[in-house]
């Protein structure tokens, strides 16, 4: 599990990038690039970074379920996803 401190930082930035998002839009089509200067660092979506929603694990980070892959496996495993179940051939 990540620190507690990364996890809260990263729902910071989302809040902040959901907050700025029409005004960088806005700002970014009348190419007015000084005041995007003045918008805060983390307003920027290239800062998000996908983590586990459970965990907060950065890597094996699965899109289409929105969690790490340690994670899927044991939801997977316990039955907590509908209609994944462990391939065998």
């Amino acid at each position: 599990m990540a620190k507690t401190s990364v996890i809260a930082r990263q729902k910071k930035r989302e809040v902040l990038v959901a907050k700025f998002a029409d005004l960088r839009a806005k700002l970014k089509k009348e190419g007015d690039y000084d005041a995007l200067d003045k918008l805060p660092k983390n307003a920027s979506p290239v800062r998000l970074k996908n983590r586990c929603q459970l965990t907060g694990r950065p890597k094996g980070y699965i899109r289409k379920f929105g969690v790490s892959r340690v994670t899927f496996r044991e939801m997977a495993l316990n039955g907590k996803i509908p209609g994944v179940t462990k391939s065998s051939w």
